[in-house]
């Protein structure tokens, strides 16, 4: 009609003006979730061990109009260290709504437990499980006064399906979801939801490096082949996605889960499956 103008809703900022805390964010599924955390309103504050390389994801978030974002060196296995960021960020913010404790590693591909060693089973329960322990213990002594907060955990659909992965990482990730339901039940008290995101194989550097360096496309080559769902490739940006919902006001009744973003992978029996193709191929 003449005299009628159209225009595009803005997309709602689901985050707005709430402090957000990620660990491990200077890279893969860490920083995609930086990057919308902003998008949708969020003060967000990455810590990271890779500075370059975190203080340019920061930039490049401050580059847009109406975003913030800022970058704190921290070594997430040190108590001191995450307990200095955590007053920092509540100095200069005033306050503390987020912490996705999103930092891990697979560590060695030890697949058999007569490989085990001690170096390794020690670095990869204190870079997953110490962290955790950390970031949800400073960011409680800040949420608990308040009485708000929402915590989140990198999990792993490895906590539903096993035999795949190092028997070294599969025990960390399940040491993640004790931890998430224990907390949630403790920290629910004080209106604090607790809950993890449980992703598939994401072709990030953290999964390449996993399978020898090979290239992201080759990476996503084969976790499309390994997959369930047929016809979409999981990236870091979808798993973005389950953690603002988890942190988001829109999952406000929501704790203790353990969200599986795996396209069903982890309700089906592999491989039960591949004999069956064997047998009558289709």
């Amino acid at each position: 009609m003449a005299g009628t103008t159209s225009s595009v809703a803005p997309i709602a900022r689901r985050l707005e003006d709430k402090v957000a805390i990620i660990t491990g964010a200077a890279n893969g599924i860490g920083e995609a979730t930086a990057r919308l955390f902003a998008k949708h309103g969020a003060k967000v504050v990455i810590l990271d061990i890779e500075d370059e390389r975190g203080l340019l994801v920061c930039k490049e978030i401050e580059s847009i109009p109406n975003q913030t974002a800022s970058y704190i060196h921290c070594d997430a296995t040190n108590e001191a260290e995450v307990s200095d960021a955590v007053d920092r960020v509540v100095n200069d913010y005033g306050r503390l709504d987020i912490m996705y404790s999103n930092v891990g590693i697979t560590g060695q591909h030890e697949l058999r437990i007569l490989d085990i060693n001690y170096k390794n089973l020690k670095h990869v329960f204190e870079t997953n499980v110490f962290s955790a322990f950390f970031a949800a213990k400073h960011a409680s002594r800040v949420m608990i006064p308040n009485k708000r907060g929402a915590i989140l955990f990198a999990s792993s659909c490895n906590t539903e399906v096993h035999g795949a992965v190092p028997h070294t990482y599969c025990a960390t990730k399940h040491a993640i979801l004790g931890l998430t339901k224990n907390l949630a039940t403790e920290l629910g008290q004080h209106g604090i939801r607790v809950n993890a995101v449980a992703p598939f194989g994401v072709a990030t550097r953290f999964l390449t490096s996993g399978y020898g360096g090979v290239t992201v496309e080759k990476a996503e080559e084969m976790v499309c082949h390994m997959a369930n769902l047929k016809g979409v490739v999981l990236k870091a940006e979808d798993v973005a996605e389950a953690a603002l919902y988890l942190v988001s006001d829109e999952s406000k009744y929501v704790s203790g889960v353990n969200l599986l973003v795996d396209g069903g992978y982890s309700i089906t029996n592999t491989t039960f499956g591949m004999y069956l193709k064997e047998l009558y191929p289709y």
